[in-house]
């Protein structure tokens, strides 16, 4: 009934504007980091303001699909924008167990919200698939070769071009929203004014929309290749990354007893065998136990001889050998450094 219309009509409008404030508030904080608790209060509850807000017009049935833009009251537009920001909102969530969910929630939200656009003849874009794109499905091959080279770089450029002009057209909106935005605030907007305002963000939004979705299925095929969404996925936006432990400069020996004379005469440089080395690069991960020679399952002597035998025959240029084995005998006895007096003190 129009009663319980117009009851709704402001319960809706203080939902969406919470819910819109709290997004704000989350983007524009002072917070450091978006995993604060603070933070992933107002993310939780601007969330629970928006669903409230996307269930009532759902009852309502505010839009249809085979309805004009024209039919829409200008006053009613603003509430198109509810799956945007509930995306928007859902990517802002930081439980790394759960991040795959919440990447496919997002996306689905984005995803409707530009069909809805579509629907009413907003926008001139291409609508993405629904879902996000299949896992590997090995059919790599077909694209190889330099004709699919060229295609994949023409696809580059030209999906870099729209990216330019997207952030062009995004710019402009934000611009004419921001010199708009006191009049309507302030009632002083007509309605054709009020009503550009909203189809303008709208429109940001449709962009905001199309970026989102490239990134999360950027981001899906991550967490998915990390096994499962229970290790840390790819950090949320706003956290920084782990960064490798940096790199401390050492003396490479052979052996146990070189190690002992070398740590002699360079008491400011670590040394360390070969073999300390590379477990050292395995623990941290930078050489995987596969570089390490090992032979493939079910390879017998003989066969393990033949490669061998091979890859000698590869480097059989016996005087090559012969000279680097010599420099490496002269390198045992001479401790790095050897001859060098012009430095003296």
């Amino acid at each position: 009934s129009m009663a319980e219309r117009a009851e709704e009509g402001p319960r809706l409008a203080e939902l969406l504007a919470a819910g819109r404030r709290l997004l704000e508030e989350v983007e524009n904080g002072v917070e450091p980091s978006s995993g604060a608790p603070a933070v992933q209060d107002k993310v939780r509850q601007g969330l629970e303001a928006l669903q409230k807000a996307a269930a009532m017009v759902e009852q309502l049935d505010l839009f249809s699909e085979n309805e004009e833009l024209e039919e829409v009251a200008s006053a009613d537009l603003k509430y198109m924008l509810l799956p945007a920001l509930l995306g928007s909102l859902t990517m802002k969530q930081v439980d790394l167990s759960k991040r795959l969910e919440h990447l496919e929630s997002a996306r689905t939200h984005f995803w409707r919200f530009l069909k809805l656009c579509r629907s009413y003849g907003l926008g001139n874009f291409n609508l993405p698939p629904p879902g996000p794109p299949a896992e590997d499905n090995g059919d790599i091959p077909a694209s190889r070769g330099p004709a699919a080279t060229q295609a994949n770089l023409v696809a580059m450029a030209s999906s870099r071009q729209a990216k330019i002009e997207r952030y062009k057209q995004k710019k402009e909106l934000e611009n004419r929203l921001a010199s708009m935005k006191s009049s309507v605030e302030s009632g002083q907007a007509d309605e054709d004014q009020i009503r550009e305002f909203y189809i303008l963000q709208i429109r940001k939004w449709i962009n905001t929309s199309l970026e989102e979705i490239e990134s999360i299925d950027q981001e899906m095929v991550i967490v998915r290749n990390r096994g499962t969404a229970k290790q840390p996925s790819a950090p949320p936006h706003g956290t920084s990354r782990q960064a490798r432990p940096p790199f401390k400069p050492f003396i490479l020996t052979r052996d146990v007893a070189q190690a002992k004379v070398f740590g002699a005469g360079y008491p400011g440089l670590p040394t360390m065998t070969v073999d300390d080395w590379y477990d050292q690069r395995r623990k941290q991960g930078i050489v995987s136990a596969q570089t390490a020679p090992q032979r493939a399952p079910g390879v017998t002597d003989e066969e393990l001889q033949k490669q061998q035998q091979e890859k000698k025959e590869e480097e059989d240029d016996e005087e090559a050998l012969q000279k680097a084995r010599k420099w490496d005998d002269w390198k045992d006895t001479h401790p790095r450094g050897y001859g060098n007096r012009q430095n003296m003190g």
